[in-house]
């Protein structure tokens, strides 16, 4: 589990095809205290460490995660959200993040706002209804509050901070991002489903 609160940026330093795709990504985490095994989200994507370096880690990703995430346009230099999982005792600042990657939004439009930017994104239909104004959703890992829903098109604003401490202040339009609803708002419909 995590909370959506990103604690690094790292950086995709390799990529290679071994049946599965594996990744090297170079952090500032400290690589001593990370094992083997070790669960690390990714842009969202909850990802086994399989081996370490000094400033290091790599994961193996399936075809079936990068199929139904934006992994697929990951390149080396790419920066990338990271958060180590959440331990018993920790400060639960975001909101429960499975690291489970739902489907995969599109950036349609992008304006400044103060010092701050609106991003309007669209959500696939299947997923629109689990997106609620004021709720709350993970984009590329990142924990944030829904501010409109039109549709399937929904706004974030993201303030200096958050585009300096992430990559969001790398976004543009037409770009993937992974898309988790909140685990309420998915238990909530299955309940109204039921009755």
């Amino acid at each position: 589990m995590f909370t959506g609160i990103i604690t690094d940026v790292g950086t995709i330093a390799e990529l290679e095809q071994q049946g599965d795709l594996r990744a090297r990504i170079r952090t500032a985490y400290d690589t001593a205290s990370i094992d083997l095994g070790a669960s690390i989200a990714s842009d969202g994507v909850c990802l086994t460490v399989i081996a370490l370096g000094d400033d290091w880690y790599d994961v193996q990703i399936s075809a079936e995660t990068v199929s139904k995430t934006n992994l697929d346009s990951w390149a080396v230099g790419k920066r990338v959200n990271l958060e180590r999982a959440l331990k018993v005792g920790d400060e639960l600042g975001g909101h429960i993040v499975s690291g489970h990657v739902d489907g995969v939004a599109e950036v349609v439009e992008m304006k400044d706002e103060g010092d701050s930017t609106r991003v309007t994104l669209r959500a696939p239909q299947a997923l629109a209804r689990f997106i609620a104004p004021k709720g709350s959703v993970a984009l590329n890992g990142t924990s944030l509050t829904v501010n409109d829903v039109d549709g399937c098109d929904f706004g974030i604003n993201f303030i200096p901070h958050t585009k300096e401490v992430t990559t969001w202040g790398d976004v543009k339009l037409g770009d993937r991002i992974n898309l988790e609803i909140d685990t309420l708002a998915r238990y909530v419909a299955r309940l109204q489903e039921a009755g």
